[in-house]
């Protein structure tokens, strides 16, 4: 069998990445972050977009250069379709579909979503690969689902936030916190040294498997609002304790709804994706799993957990291996479901 590369392009928010696999293994995988949306306390669409068109060309040359083939040797190009930042997509779309004309190779759309599941099946010293059927926790900036994956491309939402998504919860809460942006990987830093049990917050009663996250957050506002009435160094005073203890509500309640999937499918083979899947308390939890309730639980490495276009190359791979291309006239879509 001849070696397959696929060269994969990821456009979804504000970071451009290039990615080329060989055969189900990264080759190369580089992203290129935008400093410009700190500033302004999140993504700005108008100038991701104007940063991506600076950022595309470099970033897709370093990813073929890192993988040290010539680009000759590209089976298909793979791109984000959505969802998404409409600009942004645009960006990584157009870019795509050129080079797949000039290089006379097939197009291969993505969804997004879909990319953050088969990131699984990277093949990655450290990383197993599920098996179907399996059960994916996807917890990002934009969304919060329980899927069930029967295989590569049979996928059903089980569950899914009704409002606000985990990642926003983490951004938000570390707003009213006085946290700079992103805030999530800073409430995940300080909860290191903080007691989860300083403070006691309500957990949504939601219907099914699916989630919500704006009432914790009001909690937590008007909790904070209370405290400092009585106190304007409060939070100050306890921001660790405070951070640890809206981590371990958040925390709870993915695992909550996680495990009552297991046992209404009876599925314990379970895996994670998603940016937020980077957070150090929530990989330490779902880890256990496997000790405290016998679940076989699989994470990908933390650069295939963020957004990243090798987890757009794998999709293509797989993709590629049957022969399911897209027509030069294919579009992006800033919603599109899974």
């Amino acid at each position: 069998m001849n070696d397959i590369f696929i060269l994969g392009i990821e456009t979804s928010c504000d970071d451009t990445s290039a990615s080329v696999i060989k055969n189900g293994k990264i080759l190369s995988n580089v992203v290129a972050t935008q400093k410009v949306h700190e500033e302004y306390g999140g993504v700005v669409p108008e100038l991701a977009s104007r940063a991506h068109q600076q950022n595309i060309i470099p970033v897709v040359d370093a990813a073929i250069k890192n993988s040290g083939i010539n680009k000759s040797k590209l089976n298909a190009i793979a791109f984000t379709r959505g969802p998404g930042l409409m600009g942004s997509l645009l960006v990584g779309t157009s870019f795509a579909k050129s080079l797949s004309m000039s290089l006379d190779v097939p197009l291969i759309e993505v969804n997004h979503m879909q990319g953050h599941i088969l990131a699984n099946f990277i093949e990655d010293d450290g990383m197993t690969n599920p098996e179907f059927p399996f059960l994916t926790l996807v917890i990002s900036g934009g969304h919060t689902q329980i899927v069930k994956v029967t295989n590569y491309f049979d996928m059903e939402v089980l569950g899914e936030t009704i409002d606000d998504a985990a990642g926003e919860a983490f951004d938000k809460t570390a707003k009213i916190l006085g946290l700079t942006y992103p805030g999530g990987p800073l409430i995940d830093k300080f909860a290191k040294e903080g007691n989860p049990n300083a403070f006691k917050f309500t957990k949504p009663r939601v219907a099914n498997l699916n989630f919500s996250f704006s009432g914790l957050k009001t909690n937590i506002l008007y909790f904070i609002q209370k405290q400092e009435k009585e106190n304007p160094d409060f939070v100050k005073e306890n921001l660790l304790d405070l951070c640890a203890s809206i981590q371990f509500t958040i925390v709870e309640i993915l695992m909550d709804k996680l495990k009552l999937a297991v046992q209404e499918t009876g599925i314990t083979e379970v895996a994670m994706a998603g940016g937020v899947s980077a957070n150090s308390e929530i990989r330490e939890r779902f880890r256990k799993t496997e000790k405290d309730w016998k679940w076989k639980a699989h994470i990908p490495k933390f650069e295939f957990t963020t957004d990243n276009a090798a987890m757009i190359a794998i999709v293509g791979y797989l993709k590629y291996k049957q022969s399911i291309f897209s027509d030069i006239s294919v579009t992006a879509k800033a919603r599109y479901s899974l």
